[in-house]
């Protein structure tokens, strides 16, 4: 059965990869768009989502492609008129705000997904197996990238509630915390709030878990050039290396895999199987590595950043 759907967010990451992931599913038909500023071709658009909740009571689930700010307010609604909810990372500003929405979602017996795109790389599976028999030794995130060419004028994500550089860094984290053979918590941070700015540019964790592993990331937004997506993890049996995200696999060196871009199809096609089967996905575990960055962290201030 095909499931209408409403798209809610028609910026960048709306056009790059849910509007296409959607199109390409035989699960969904997108039926409607919620935006201001914006509209897809041949689609209705609504100006707000109480409008189009009203409007539509035949669109079953709505997808949330907003900053995280606004978002706890716009799920709440959808899920207070009984449609599935779909939630672009991060799922919330808050972790407060993701455990409300899931007891909603629970009383109202409609599916919630907290999507983690990053799982989705094709390489991190295959990751996943290859440690679980595994020594681990030490285990080094290295996430840096330009806030300016994935985020141009975006000034929200430096406003409270926005994370920073968290938004990339918590794709490290959602990777992290789904190939590991056991839990790991943060024990030390230091984060660089540049001195005009809400939210930190750059951040260094350190991690700590039962085996006494050494664990470190390292996040940084002012990075030009080429773009580090790299996790390197030393084992007893050899390094593991995924880069670009997820998308590449290297043992020692050598080229595993080499995977392709379908991470929001994947996530679209989860979210028609919990539909389907009445349940939900809210896994919080990225989140609270943040949450525990910001409690945890010592605050260094830095020269301050513009657009």
């Amino acid at each position: 059965m095909v499931e209408k759907i409403a798209l809610v967010g028609i910026g960048k990451i709306a056009r790059d990869q849910h509007l296409p992931s959607i199109a390409a599913n035989p699960d969904w038909e997108l039926a409607a768009t919620v935006s201001r500023h914006a509209s897809v071709d041949g689609v209705e658009n609504h100006a707000g989502i109480e409008e189009m909740l009203e409007a539509r009571p035949d669109i079953s689930t709505v997808s949330l492609a907003i900053p995280p700010q606004p978002r706890f307010a716009y799920a709440r609604a959808a899920l207070e008129a009984g449609r599935h909810v779909m939630l672009e990372k991060p799922p919330g500003q808050s972790l407060a705000e993701t455990h409300a929405l899931e007891e909603i979602a629970r009383k109202q017996g409609v599916s919630i997904y907290a999507t983690w795109h990053s799982r989705e790389a094709d390489c991190v599976p295959n990751a996943k197996v290859w440690l679980a028999d595994k020594q681990i030794r030490r285990l080094a995130i290295t996430w840096k990238e330009d806030v300016r060419r994935w985020h141009p004028g975006q000034d929200w994500i430096f406003e409270p509630g926005g994370l920073g550089v968290f938004d990339p860094g918590i794709n490290a984290l959602s990777i992290m915390t789904e190939i590991l053979p056991w839990p790991v918590h943060v024990e030390k941070a230091v984060l660089q709030f540049p001195d005009n700015r809400d939210t930190p540019i750059a951040a260094d964790l350190v991690f700590a878990n039962p085996p006494g592993v050494e664990m470190t990331a390292a996040f940084d937004w002012r990075q030009e050039g080429p773009q580090t997506w790299d996790i390197d993890i030393e084992t007893d049996a050899g390094h593991l290396r995924l880069s670009s995200g997820g998308a590449k696999l290297e043992i020692d060196g050598e080229t595993v895999k080499q995977g392709s871009d379908h991470e929001y199809a994947n996530l679209y096609k989860r979210m028609a199987a919990l539909v389907r089967s009445g349940e939900s996905d809210m896994d919080l575990a990225p989140m609270v590595h943040v949450a525990d960055a910001f409690t945890l962290g010592k605050r260094q201030v830095v020269d301050a950043f513009h657009f």
